[in-house]
């Protein structure tokens, strides 16, 4: 029903900048929360970021807090990360998830749609 494309990963020293974007199909994109996560060699996927169909709802990890800036624009059916002051510990695949629910944002599997995910490397 939904699909999602990541793009916007790289390379990136630390201190740097990346901005992350994710493009869905179909006309009801402004109907779900769109959530960011990342996943590490090794490692449990680990929620970033999520925001509400309306944006009046934001939700970051700690991690991130004051770093990373989730949006989203409708009209272009598209939700962005900006991420700012990067670390290497912030290094991942990251994915772009959707969700019919608001409820438990920070929970991988409240989201059905998942994005193939974009790698980002932060260098020391």
């Amino acid at each position: 029903q939904v699909q999602l494309v990541e793009s916007g990963g790289g390379l990136v020293q630390a201190g740097g900048s990346l901005r992350l974007s994710c493009a869905a199909s179909g006309r009801t994109f402004s109907s779900y929360t769109m959530g960011w996560f990342r996943q590490a060699p090794g490692k449990e996927r680990e929620f970033v970021a999520a925001i509400t169909s309306s944006s009046g709802s934001i939700f970051y990890a700690d991690s991130v807090k004051g770093r990373f800036t989730i949006s989203r624009d409708n009209a272009k059916s598209t939700v962005y990360l900006q991420m700012n002051s990067l670390k290497p510990e912030d290094t991942a695949v990251y994915y772009c998830a959707a969700s019919v629910r608001t409820l438990f944002v920070r929970t991988p599997t409240n989201y059905a749609y998942w994005g193939q995910g974009t790698q980002v490397t932060v260098s020391s």
